[in-house]
């Protein structure tokens, strides 16, 4: 079939297995000129099939030769329907680890079910007896507790007062006013249930308790702070309710691993396009402006470059783990440098229909989103006829 994309809103109801494919061919030889990490060997990447957990599992194995496992919840492709964007980078991976000689494999299914943790733990025995670093990256937006059957459902609001402010919609270019009614309290609970961090806790101690984790193991888990436009929506929002409970479960995992010498780490990474980010209303005008002044400046990171300098440079640099005052690791540090604000905040009260094709970056913006799922890379033949039918080797 010859696949395009097909838009609904700010999801892409199609991806492109051959782009897909040059997508992670392009993050691997990235990851490979940055030369060889002193990292990790045997690697758990919980959320491994887009965005940062993808990035950490491409950094893992080519940037320190890893044996990896991943887990995710993606939806395989039917004769004539494209799979997710994350089954076809995930089928890539396998592809391109078995030709470098390296251990992949993939489990899909709910992360959050006790099933898949066990499952998890049974391949960790039976294939790599332990793991040395787990990352956890889910990013979904419902989570169907395992203890107590119920469903919870994450909520994007503010908290306290209604928000408002300007907003984008990345398609048309068109910048208008945005209004959203604040949480009540079952929508922070919710979704401190659903993107805090009590799963992350249920997976180490699960893994502890079955023997699976070495000494010595890391965990990681993602976060985000951002600038003071956004925090109403974000970080003082529901959101950030859940980050905040994110980062302060790093401590106490640290407390669980301490007699085997481990640690749990939060890395706060820089904003950046995923099919989440272009759902939260302000984030794609933020987007729009920062990766202009970035670009700029010569700062800009993706995905990969982010996770490549946060296992090269802090993670496995050789010495200490460099800490803000919270115990964070700070890898949004270039996006907060105080050149880069003033200039984005500088640009946002300019910013407007007719201002921004000037003054943000809002063709990049596009471009990343049609890449999330495989479309608008270089050497793919677009109008050629695809076999939508991908397999992921360790799965099917």
């Amino acid at each position: 079939m010859i696949i395009e994309p097909r838009m609904r809103g700010f999801i892409c109801l199609t991806a492109h297995p051959e782009g897909c494919a040059q997508s992670i061919k392009n993050q691997i030889e990235y990851v490979k000129s940055k030369g060889e990490i002193n990292g990790p060997k045997r690697v758990l990447v919980v959320g491994a099939s887009t965005g940062f957990g993808l990035a950490s599992r491409i950094t893992a194995a080519f940037g320190s030769g890893a044996s990896t496992i991943g887990v995710f919840f993606e939806k395989e492709p039917a004769p004539g329907k494209t799979a997710t964007p994350g089954w076809y980078n995930s089928a890539a991976f396998e592809q391109e680890a078995q030709k470098a000689g390296l251990y992949a494999k993939s489990i899909n299914g709910d992360a959050f079910s006790d099933e898949i943790k066990q499952k998890t733990i049974d391949m960790i025995k039976s294939d790599l007896g332990q793991v040395d670093l787990i990352i956890y990256s889910l990013a979904s937006p419902v989570r169907l507790h395992p203890k107590t059957g119920v469903l919870h459902r994450s909520a994007l609001k503010p908290i306290g007062q209604t928000f408002s402010d300007k907003t984008v919609d990345f398609h048309t270019g068109v910048v208008s006013q945005v209004s959203i009614e604040p949480a009540v309290q079952e929508d922070i609970d919710n979704t401190v249930v659903v993107m805090g961090g009590e799963d992350w806790t249920m997976w180490i101690e699960a893994m502890k308790n079955a023997g699976v984790l070495a000494d010595g193991a890391t965990t990681v888990a993602y976060s985000y702070i951002g600038p003071e436009v956004t925090e109403a929506v974000y970080r003082k929002g529901t959101i950030g309710r859940a980050k905040d409970h994110l980062e302060a479960t790093a401590f106490e995992i640290s407390d669980v691993l301490k007699d085997l010498g481990g640690k749990a780490y939060v890395s706060v990474n820089k904003a950046l396009v995923t099919q989440a980010s272009s759902a939260i209303p302000v984030i794609p005008l933020y987007i729009s402006l920062l990766y202009k002044t970035m670009k700029e400046k010569g700062l800009h990171e993706g995905c990969i470059e982010q996770m490549q300098r946060l296992f090269a440079d802090r993670l496995y640099n050789g010495g200490e783990v460099s800490l803000d005052d919270k115990g964070r690791i700070r890898i949004d540090d270039w996006e907060m440098r105080a050149d880069v604000q003033d200039t984005v905040k500088s640009l946002w009260s300019k910013a407007d229909t007719d201002t921004l094709k000037e003054i943000g970056d809002l063709a990049g913006y596009k471009h990343d989103f049609l890449n999330l799922f495989g479309f608008g890379f270089d050497g793919v033949d677009y109008l050629a006829d695809t076999d939508e039918m991908v397999n992921i080797p360790s799965i099917l």
